[in-house]
């Protein structure tokens, strides 16, 4: 590995689910994968892998940016190609969790390492240090953990784990890789059985079916106790048991209980018997259709333990117990479900007590500090708040004194006693860092270089916020600030970022007071996604009761024109997208000037859904970009293409399929981690500022104008007479193709773009008047969903 943080190609050996997963990873970020397996028997030796390949394509959520980076994936296997390792700057195994394989293959590859590669393993909870004792000395300094969560695009977390012999320079130049390419949060797990997540998470989960076995409360209940109602995902406990499998659950019981030899709770760790007895029947969850929870027809049914049938799904909690669990203050919800004598109640509290129990002994033995212990269940657990965070919510001296008179009476699932710093202490986390038990003291955050990068990193509770900075000026739906120099901010408060007339009259301030010379350039930034689900209709709605269409046109002119003004200011304008760009979101970041998008940004024009058509400049640029792309009059394909996207109310299910899309532009940059993206926006405005920047001058467009349209129509009637689209589709769709093709003018008429928007204003308001799309407008406000009629 090279003396900076790169790292050209990395081999991957083991093409199991996470290896494979990993390996698409680090090609979507274009970071040449080499994956490894054992040679096939057949004609064929690299099968193994290249089944694994495909079987990813196949897969959802899917583990790359785009079907086409599974590509770049390069097979190999054991007996023909150790030699490709010399080349990789870094190494992860990743194969089956058995200590003697894992040595083997240590043997194996360890003269193919060169002198500067990393060489880490994926494993979820062997000793680094056993695990080292197979290599040769010169290669330990530069062995390592790195335990990837499952699936490894979408979970944040990476814990990086030392050996005893483990050079801390290579966890540097690994965690800086980590952050900024791979987009992860890192956090630094001791070397002890299951590192951070999984030895606290995989408690969690033993004590919440302990507790629900003795209270005898069913699968169903506990799961609306532990779901949203505690900070936790909706699939909460035994729902995610259903996800990740009863087999795979079972054999992580199976193994904690092996590994965890010392730790107190250790005899909790087995498997119960009706957890056997699904297994037995093949009922293994999700993946066999089958498990705690199953399906007859549309309905929903679970297990009920007693009778060893299926019933219908309830989950209703006690009223009084709901009223407790929807207190938002965290401190009154936790003394009343402690005060209560509800069976409910105390089954949450006993959770609770019994995982802030674990929490605080073990905590010097698995992580550094609290704040990495607190990561690693939001991030590698989709926890609201860590462990700790809970408890300093609920107040940290009281819920102390509350678990110690449990752990006196006899009502904990052990009498270990909370460590003595538990009570030394005010909180977790304070404005000096976060509590290290093993340092008695608090410790702040990595200095690491590569976190200058995040300007509003994630924070946990009780820390000291980082500066806002200073406000241009604010209205109820907008901020315009900056940091101290010369790029102003531009952030919206809205309800989703909606884009209504608060916004607009924001953009165009924004733009007045750039454009005055105060300003060198403008990124529109969310403090947290969406970017923007779209348009205000709660807000258009009583105007479109009054049937006021002519105050609508107006409003969609006030967006057109803001729209263009973005594109044709003369100050660099920049959209820091993450999350949902959808509708007039996703158009207002196709009028910037660039693009930097978080890999993890759901991008497209879905005006159709609420029976509309993109009017704030999305056909108009659609349009724009057929004219670019179309090297002559063939306007065919790249019509066909661009009206699908708005048709179909097509959403890029990543930032690199939104270029694939066309929604993106090559010039758009897509960056991995979502807390970078301020940083690199501002960068790129202050580079086109530093450059002269200009804007585009404006210039006719060549259109497929009726040939286009009728082209399209003929698509259409087909689908209509195939009942695959309504006559109100049908209808829709007509002015999308009018509006994309440039309306009734001949095949490569030169237009302006106010007539493109024109035809884009005219349709809008057409369509915002019909009954039917009215209809759909009012459905998705009441329901969220899009009706078709």
């Amino acid at each position: 590995m090279s003396s900076g943080p790169y790292v050209r190609k990395v081999a991957i050996l083991g093409a199991g689910v996470m290896g494979a997963q990993v390996a698409a990873h680090l090609a979507s970020a274009d970071v040449e994968p080499v994956l490894f397996d054992l040679a096939d028997k057949g004609n064929n030796k690299n099968a193994i892998v290249d089944k694994a390949i495909k079987q990813m394509e196949k897969m959802r959520p899917a583990p790359a940016a785009t079907k086409d980076r599974l590509k770049l994936i390069t097979a190999a296997n054991y007996e023909e190609h150790l030699d490709k390792l010399k080349d990789c700057d870094l190494i992860i195994e990743a194969i089956a969790e058995r200590l003697e394989w894992k040595q083997d293959l240590y043997a194996k590859i360890a003269p193919y390492i060169n002198d500067e590669a990393i060489f880490a393993s994926n494993t979820s909870g062997l000793g680094i240090t056993l695990l080292s004792e197979a290599l040769p000395a010169n290669i330990r300094p530069r062995f390592c953990g790195i335990h990837f969560f499952n699936p490894p695009r979408y979970m944040a977390l990476v814990e990086l784990i030392a050996g005893a012999g483990t050079d801390t320079k290579y966890l540097d130049k690994l965690e800086t890789f980590l952050v900024t390419v791979l987009g992860k949060g890192v956090v630094h797990a001791k070397d002890s059985p299951n590192f951070i997540a999984n030895r606290l998470g995989v408690f969690n989960i033993q004590a919440t079916m302990y507790h629900a076995d003795r209270m005898g409360l069913p699968f169903d209940i506990v799961d609306s106790l532990t779901g949203p109602a505690l900070g936790r995902p909706s699939t909460a406990t035994f729902r995610t048991t259903d996800l990740v499998g009863l087999d795979t659950m079972a054999n992580v019981l199976s193994k904690s209980a092996e590994v965890l030899t010392k730790d107190p709770w250790q005899k909790y760790y087995h498997v119960p018997a009706w957890v056997q007895g699904l297994i037995a029947k093949g009922a293994l969850g999700n993946k066999t259709k089958g498990g705690i929870y199953t399906r007859k027809g549309k309905e929903r049914l679970v297990l009920d333990v007693a009778t060893g049938e299926y019933r219908p799904v309830d989950g209703k909690l006690d009223p009084d117990v709901k009223k407790i669990m929807d207190n938002r203050n965290l401190a009154e919800k936790v003394a009343a479900l402690r005060a209560s004598d509800a069976v409910q109640a105390q089954f949450v509290w006993a959770i609770l007590r019994d995982m802030w129990h674990y929490s605080a002994v073990t905590l010097n033995e698995i992580a550094d500090t609290a704040r990495d212990a607190d990561f690693g269940m939001r991030w590698g657990y989709g926890w609201k708040q860590g462990p700790f965070e809970i408890w300093q919510a609920a107040g940290w001296k009281q819920v102390a004194a509350w678990i110690a008179e449990d752990i006196a009476a006899g009502k904990t699932m052990v009498d270990v006693p909370l460590p003595a710093w538990v009570n030394e202490i005010e909180a977790a986390h304070t404005a000096q860092g976060s509590w290290s038990p093993g340092a008695n003291a608090y410790h702040g955050r990595s200095t690491l270089p590569v976190y200058k990068r995040q300007y509003f990193p994630e924070p946990v509770l009780g820390e000291a916020k980082p500066d806002r900075g200073t406000t241009v000026f604010e209205t109820d739906d907008v901020r315009m600030w900056h940091q101290g120099d010369d790029i102003a901010i531009l952030s919206f408060k809205s309800k989703m970022h909606a884009v209504g007339e608060g916004v607009i009259a924001g953009i165009n301030q924004a733009i007045d007071i750039c454009e005055s010379g105060e300003y060198a350039g403008l990124v529109i930034w969310q403090d947290k996604p969406p970017f923007s689900a779209g348009a205000d209709l709660a807000g258009i709605a009583p105007i479109v009761i009054e049937g006021d269409y002519e105050k609508i046109r107006g409003i969609v002119s006030a967006f057109q024109n803001a729209t263009s003004r973005l594109r044709h200011s003369y100050i660099p304008v920049v959209a820091a997208v993450s999350g949902m760009a959808l509708g007039g979101g996703c158009e207002i970041a196709m009028h910037c000037d660039r693009v930097v998008a978080a890999l993890e940004s759901y991008m497209g024009l879905v005006e159709i859904g609420v029976g509309l058509l993109p009017a704030g400049g999305g056909c108009k640029e659609f349009a724009l970009r057929i004219a670019a792309e179309c090297p002559d009059n063939n306007f065919n394909p790249y019509v066909i293409k661009y009206f699908q996207n708005v048709a179909t109310a097509k959403v890029g299910t990543s930032a690199e399929e939104a270029k694939q899309l066309g929604i993106l532009r090559p010039s758009d940059i897509i960056v991995f981690n979502t807390n970078e993206i301020l940083y690199v926006a501002k960068a790129q405005a202050k580079a086109m500022a530093e450059s002269a920047y200009r804007p585009p001058l404006r210039k006719l467009v060549k259109v497929a104008g009726r040939i286009g349209s009728a082209t399209l129509n003929m698509g259409m009637v087909n689908m209509l007479e195939g009942h695959f689209m309504s006559e109100h589709d049908h209808l829709i769709c007509q002015k999308i193709a009018a509006a994309i093709c440039g309306g009734d003018v001949d095949p490569g008429t030169l237009v302006s773009e106010d007539w493109l928007l024109k035809l884009e204003r005219d349709a809008f308001v057409e369509l915002v008047a019909h009954p039917k799309s009215q209809e759909r407008a009012l459905h998705m406000l009441q329901t969220g969903k899009p009706l078709r009629n």
